[in-house]
């Protein structure tokens, strides 16, 4: 026999039941009418002390009204109601709580609006579920909400069989007749249960945390089964795995949540596949952002808008653009990592559209310390010119021998022009860290998963363009170099470039988003660079949450 505090229930969309502090049992209202016992007699109390039949006759109409004797009965039971510290014994409280606080966002926010707002929006979840077995007919535990009172007690487990709650036996019953029961109990239930028979294997429970890759509300999901015992978070949010027993819903909590109790989410297998189903063909294309570099300063290798109508070949990585995109972001396993004074500097990538001053930040970086900072030197088949030294401006090779490397996937990513390739090789990165630099690193986005490993240990930093009427405003004199071999002609924004920039960056965020670390607005350039040098002094000495297969070889 197993006792415990009671929890209210409401029930599941699939059948089950959860215990919900919404749902509270019925009480019998049995009040006492001794205001209305008074009212009815006063009129012959006061008959001796009244002077004249008229008044009388007032007071015998007056307090035999019938509304008002309605309103003293609606008194007496709302009074005796109060005493019994009600609460809603609706199923659906939760549901009606939400209709009730969407109602209040319309209305002027005063404290009291705001607070009742707080209350309805964070319900106290705790509990346990049961379902009926459709092969044996059994009433079982289908779920333990991790953290809630069942959870906590140790007594009831996933899969054990209910027999009889305070005495009554529930075998041949429905999990709704099993909530009127358990709603009609007052203090303590008992419960009797035939414990499963399961053998103990080491889990990792509690121990697994995910990085989100994706926002996630469970009043905007149709498929979970109960939306009040939802979990919800954004993008970015690390989750601590508090049980993977149900394949399609995990239970998690927010990791440093001090409150113990789990929330459901969808699984990774489950939202994979359900992303899969919805994606969008759009995001399956491959990215085609055009790049320029600013006047006088060299980055990595990408063709403008007017070298693509005349050139075909397009800078690519190792992979292409349609495999990365093909990847569908839920969940990544994640572990704490501090580096170490010992270790080489994690490499940092830079990715953005064009003109968004990318180059320019990277500038101000290399010369605020030239010995702490460095890029990589790209390689060429186009020949040596007199003013220029191999390993300075470039490295120099063969053509036969750049294909060469290609084939043996020594780029991250490469390209031809004007019969010439350019590329930035995996070699060059290992050559700037092994200096013990931070290797600047700028690349398109779809590269950026092929150099998410142990050895480089990449932060992600997406240099984003403000709105469109602060770029028409703070690029007005701004120009760019359209050739990215040093010899194009510097001309100014075109309202064109503007919303080019706006548009890659958008499919930036939406396709690679999940990727990135940190994002910055580059708005104004002084308060953008001190924002990333803070970023780069951080990244050197805080803790941050990486891929659990960057920390084992």
């Amino acid at each position: 026999m197993t006792s415990f505090g009671k929890e209210p229930l409401t029930s599941w969309q699939d059948g089950t039941l959860f215990w919900d502090p919404f749902v509270l049992r019925q009480q019998s209202i049995s009040a006492k009418s001794s205001l209305y016992e008074l009212l009815t007699a006063l009129p012959a109390q006061l008959q001796p002390h009244v002077d004249s039949q008229e008044d009388l006759t007032f007071l015998w109409d007056m307090f035999g009204e019938k509304s008002l004797h309605s309103l003293v009965k609606i008194h007496e039971k709302l009074h005796y109601y109060e005493k019994q510290n009600p609460v809603p014994i609706l199923h659906g409280a939760a549901a009606l709580a939400n209709d009730l606080a969407e109602e209040l966002q319309n209305k002027q926010l005063n404290s009291e609006i705001q607070e009742l707002l707080k209350l309805l929006s964070k319900p106290n979840l705790k509990g346990a579920t049961i379902k009926k077995d459709e092969h044996t007919g059994a009433i079982v535990v289908a779920r333990i909400m991790r953290g809630g009172a069942a959870d906590r007690s140790g007594l009831i487990h996933v899969g054990d069989e209910l027999r009889e709650v305070n005495g009554i036996p529930v075998e041949d019953k429905r999990p709704e007749e099993i909530i009127q029961i358990l709603a009609q109990s007052q203090g303590a239930i008992t419960f009797k249960i035939i414990p499963s028979i399961k053998e103990d294997v080491p889990s990792k429970e509690g121990k697994m945390y995910m990085k989100a890759l994706f926002d996630y509300d469970p009043y905007e999901d149709k498929a979970i089964p109960c939306k009040e015992a939802g979990l919800s978070f954004k993008k970015g949010d690390i989750l601590q795995i508090m049980s993977q027993d149900d394949a399609t819903w995990w239970q998690a909590k927010h990791e440093g949540d001090a409150n113990p109790r789990a929330g459901l989410i969808p699984s990774k297998p489950f939202q994979e596949r359900r992303f899969a189903l919805r994606r969008p063909e759009v995001l399956v294309q491959p990215l085609k952002v055009s790049n320029r570099k600013s006047s006088g300063f060299r980055r990595s290798f990408r063709l403008s808008r007017k070298d693509k109508k005349t050139n075909k070949s397009m800078y690519e990585c190792k992979k292409s653009d349609q495999y990365d995109t093909a990847d569908v972001p839920t969940y990544e396993e994640v572990s704490p990592y501090r580096r170490q004074n010992n270790e080489k500097y994690r490499l940092v990538v830079l990715v953005g559209p064009v003109g968004v001053g990318l180059n320019e930040l990277k500038r101000k970086l290399l010369i605020s310390d030239t010995q702490h900072y460095g890029v990589t030197v790209p390689h060429t088949t186009r020949a040596r010119r007199s003013q220029e030294s191999d390993g300075v401006e470039y490295i120099f090779i063969s053509k036969h021998l750049f294909e060469t490397d290609v084939q043996n996937n020594k780029f991250i990513e490469y390209g031809e022009y004007k019969n010439n390739y350019y590329g930035t090789s995996i070699d060059s990165v290992r050559s700037v860290l092994a200096k013990n630099k931070v290797c600047l690193l700028d690349v398109q986005p779809h590269t950026v998963k092929h150099l998410r490993t142990l050895e480089f240990k990449p932060f992600v930093i997406f240099i984003k363009p403000p709105s469109i009427e602060r770029l028409r405003e703070t690029r007005r004199n701004a120009k760019i170099i359209s050739s990215r071999d040093d010899q194009g002609t510097a001309k100014p924004f075109t309202e064109e470039d503007f919303q080019e920039m706006i548009k890659s960056a958008q499919i930036m965020e939406s396709q690679y988003g999940h990727l990135f670390d940190k994002i910055i607005v580059n708005d104004d350039l002084t308060v953008a660079y001190n924002e990333l040098k803070a970023t780069f002094d951080r990244l050197e000495t805080d803790t941050y949450w990486v891929p659990v297969s960057w920390l084992h070889s």
